[in-house]
C-alpha cells in the first residue's frame, strides 16, 4: 500500500497533523522533496512540535521514517532537530530514521546565497525562507552539489569540494560577499557527517523491499500544489515538485505506483510567502482571524496571509494532485462567523473565470464571493457528521461539490483525537 499525503493549496494545510494521525496504520513514512524551508506542526500526547526535515511518523513506535532521495538536507539543521526531539523524550535512532544516501546536502553557502539574492531583489523578493533551498536545487541540476553518500567517503570529499567551491566563489564575488573556504566546508561536513553517518542508508533498496513485502508506506509532501515548481504560481514557488505523481520518485522507488492520494486543505485559505493570493482578507479582518487561528509560518514565524476558502484554487489543486480523498482541517475556526464567505470564481478584467489561471491573468484576478450560512456553534467536540449543526454539514457538502472530491477526514482541533471520518 503506497499512499501520498499532499497539500492541495499553498502549503500549511495541516499535512503534519494528518501524517501524525494516520501513521498509526503505516509501517514507513518517507518525505520525498524539499528541505527545512517549511514546517509541519504536530500536537500529540508528547506535546507540540514543529518538524522541518524529519517525517511526522517519528512519534509512532515501530514506524520507520525516511528522508528521501528528492530532498535537500541541511545537516546542521537536521542534527539540531534530532537533538531537540531527543531532549523531549522522543527516540530518534537508526532504527526509526534513515537518510537516503542520494539526497543532496544543503551547505551553509546556499543559505548565504539565498539571503543575498532576496536582499538584492528588495521589494521584488520572492518570499524565500532564506534557508538555501533555491540555490541548492539549482546546484543539484547544475551538477555541482554534494550527496549525503559523500559524507561516507571522506578521502574524496576535499577533491569534490574544490571545483564546487570555486564555482560558488565566482557567484559570491558578484554580490561583493566573502569567499568560501574549501577547508571550512570540509570541516562542517565532517563534523555533522560523523554524527549522522549511522542514519545514512540505501533508501531505494529499503523502500523497494518494503513495498515488495507488502509494507504500508506513506509518502509525506512539503508545501502544496500552488508552490510546485512547474504547476504552481511561478516564480513564487518552491524549487521542487510537490505533486503526488513525483512522490515515488522523490522517495526513492520510481518504479512503484501510488495506491491512494490524500489531499489536505483547510476550511479557509492561508498562505505564507510571496505571490498572488486572490481570496485574501486585509486589514483588521485579516489580523483578527490570524490571531484567532494562529496563522504564522511554522518554519519562519512570518504572519500568513488568510482569506475565505478558494474553490478555484482548490479545484485546480485537487486535479493536479490526483486526489482520491480529502482531509479538511481547522474547520472549528469558522464557528464564530455569522456568514461564511467562499470564493467561487475570479473576475479577470471583467471576465468571470472558474478555471485557475496563471501569469498575468492570475495577478489581475479578483475574488467573486458567495456567502453561506454560519453555524455559530463550537464543533470542537463533534466526533461524527451526525453531531454537526446542519449549516456545518452543508458547508462540507458545498466544498466537496465545488472541488470535485470526497472529504473523508474532518479536523476540528489540533489534537490527535480532534477529528472524525465521514
Amino acid at each position: 500500500m503506497l499512499t501520498a499525503v499532499v497539500g492541495v493549496n499553498w502549503g500549511d494545510e495541516g499535512k503534519g497533523r494528518m501524517v501524525d494521525l494516520l501513521s498509526a496504520d503505516y509501517d514507513i513514512v518517507a518525505r520525498y522533496q524539499g528541505g527545512n524551508n517549511a514546517g509541519h506542526t504536530v500536537v500529540n500526547d508528547f506535546g507540540k512540535f514543529v518538524l522541518n526535515l524529519i517525517p511526522c511518523g517519528i512519534f509512532r513506535e515501530g514506524v520507520m521514517n525516511v528522508l528521501g532521495t528528492g530532498m535537500v538536507i541541511d545537516l546542521e539543521h537536521l542534527w539540531g532537530e534530532i537533538e531537540g526531539l531527543r531532549e523531549r523524550g522522543i527516540a530518534v535512532t537508526p532504527e526509526n530514521l534513515m537518510i537516503s544516501e542520494k539526497a543532496i546536502i544543503c551547505m551553509p553557502y546556499h543559505r548565504t546565497l539565498d539571503e543575498l539574492e532576496e536582499d538584492r531583489l528588495g521589494a521584488g523578493a520572492q518570499g524565500s525562507t532564506r534557508r538555501g533551498i533555491a540555490p541548492v536545487y539549482s546546484d543539484k541540476y547544475h551538477r555541482k552539489a554534494l550527496r549525503v553518500e559523500d559524507l561516507l567517503r571522506g578521502g574524496t570529499l576535499l577533491d569534490k569540494l574544490v571545483p564546487i567551491v570555486g564555482f560558488k566563489n565566482l557567484i559570491l564575488a558578484s554580490y561583493g560577499s566573502y569567499y568560501v573556504s574549501e577547508n571550512e566546508c570540509a570541516s562542517w561536513l565532517r563534523h555533522f557527517g560523523e554524527k549522522l553517518a549511522p542514519f545514512i542508508g540505501n533508501a531505494e533498496d529499503y523502500l523497494e523491499k518494503a513495498a515488495s513485502d507488502g509494507k504500508r508506506i506513506m509518502l509525506e509532501a512539503q508545501l502544496g500544489t500552488l508552490r510546485d515548481i512547474d504547476f504552481g504560481i511561478y516564480p513564487y514557488t518552491t524549487s521542487s515538485t510537490t505533486l503526488a505523481a513525483f512522490a515515488p520518485i522523490g522517495a526513492g522507488i520510481p518504479g512503484r505506483r501510488l495506491d491512494n492520494v490524500i489531499g489536505v486543505m483547510k476550511a479557509y485559505s492561508s498562505s505564507v510567502g510571496g505571490g498572488p493570493f486572490t481570496s485574501e482578507w486585509t486589514g483588521e479582518e485579516a489580523e483578527q482571524f490570524r490571531r484567532l487561528s494562529g496563522e504564522y509560518g511554522a518554519a519562519t514565524g512570518r504572519p500568513r496571509s488568510v482569506g475565505p476558502f478558494d474553490c478555484v484554487a482548490s479545484r485546480y489543486g485537487v486535479r493536479m494532485q490526483g486526489v482520491d480523498t480529502l482531509a479538511l482541517t481547522k474547520f472549528d475556526l469558522l464557528a464564530h462567523l455569522d456568514k461564511i464567505p467562499v470564493c467561487t470564481a475570479y473576475d479577470i478584467n471583467g471576465r468571470r473565470v472558474s478555471d485557475f489561471p496563471s501569469g498575468d491573468d492570475l495577478n489581475a484576478a479578483k475574488p467573486v464571493f458567495e456567502y453561506l450560512p454560519g453555524f455559530n456553534t463550537d464543533i470542537s467536540r463533534c466526533r461524527g457528521a451526525a453531531e454537526l449543526p446542519p449549516a456545518a454539514a452543508d458547508y462540507i457538502k458545498f466544498i466537496e461539490n465545488a472541488v470535485g472530491a470526497r472529504i473523508k477526514y474532518v479536523s476540528v482541533g489540533p489534537h490527535r483525537d480532534d477529528y472524525f471520518e465521514l
